[in-house]
């Protein structure tokens, strides 16, 4: 079910007791972002932790991704950046109530643009711009703090549930000039055709028949090629854009990078392996901030088992 979210009482379709849960979650996001930013980042970590507890089966999925994208890991390190993960976990949390719901003023002060450069030289070539990314836990505050400088439009996936789905819609029409829905590629090359950057992640497991094998930290993941065909047909530039958490409560720091070279090449399956490789690079600069509790691996080529059972 998708609901307008154009009217003023749009709310009033979500007043049955099965939203009340998700009603009492917003309230409690909505509350937080008006603590003192330490104070969210350790009620984030308590979330993380509880998560860790309770969670038993997502913890499972990050404690196998761990496993195979880190075999050299013994074991105690393998459970330490699984804590860390699910400690990064609770502060996305509270990281997309900031995004949603956050101060500007406070926000501004908390971000570091390195880069603006690249994605400026793209947009000058007048075909738009393919900001390539990743599922960081940060993912959602990321592309605020960079609306911040400069509009872009997103790709999202609908929520099964109609509120929440809601409520991240109304938030990110506030934040961003457009959002587009994943599977809208008619969309996504008319945002390309008017010169604006769109935000692009290929990283997750979709499977289909736009998924291609190829190694993620040398294990064959079923991962989308389409970011060689969009660059193909609409000519945009690909600008990789990713986001980390500083330490200590530091902020974020945003970075862009110069525009792929020679991209695409000849072969979308190489181009990809290429896009993997160079996530494999940044996300080994802070491990336990990408979302290890995606079953990354749950399409296999034929003959290779399930690795989450």
């Amino acid at each position: 079910m998708i609901v307008s979210t154009d009217s003023p009482a749009w709310w009033l379709d979500f007043l049955g007791l099965r939203f009340w849960p998700s009603w009492l979650l917003f309230g409690f996001m909505r509350l937080v972002t008006w603590l003192p930013f330490s104070w969210q980042m350790a009620v984030g970590s308590l979330i993380g932790r509880l998560a860790y507890h309770l969670a038993r089966s997502r913890r499972h999925i990050a404690e196998v991704n761990i496993r195979l994208c880190f075999p050299e890991l013994d074991a105690n390190q393998a459970g330490e950046l699984v804590k860390a993960h699910f400690l990064s976990v609770g502060k996305g949390i509270v990281e997309t109530a900031l995004c949603w719901w956050g101060r500007e003023s406070q926000l501004q002060k908390k971000s570091i643009l390195l880069g603006s450069e690249h994605l400026q030289r793209g947009l000058e070539q007048g075909k738009g711009v393919i900001l390539l990314s990743a599922h960081f836990t940060t993912l959602e505050l990321g592309g605020r703090l960079l609306a911040l400088d400069t509009p872009f439009h997103v790709l999202y996936r609908q929520h099964k549930n109609p509120l929440f789905e809601a409520v991240m819609r109304r938030a990110r029409k506030r934040r961003f000039e457009k959002a587009i829905a994943r599977n809208n590629t008619r969309a996504l090359l008319a945002s390309l055709k008017d010169n604006m950057p769109v935000w692009y992640a290929p990283d997750q497991n979709h499977g289909g028949p736009q998924s291609v094998f190829v190694p993620f930290f040398g294990v064959p993941a079923s991962t989308l090629a389409a970011t060689s065909r969009l660059a193909k047909v609409s000519g945009a530039s690909v600008v990789p854009f990713f986001q980390m958490r500083l330490p200590e409560n530091q902020g974020y720091l945003l970075i862009l990078c110069p525009a792929l070279a020679d991209f695409p090449g000849n072969n979308p399956e190489t181009d990809t392996a290429r896009i993997n490789r160079l996530l494999e690079d940044v996300i080994r600069e802070m491990p336990e901030q990408y979302l290890w509790i995606h079953r990354r691996f749950k399409t296999r080529p034929e003959g290779e088992s399930y690795p989450y059972d």
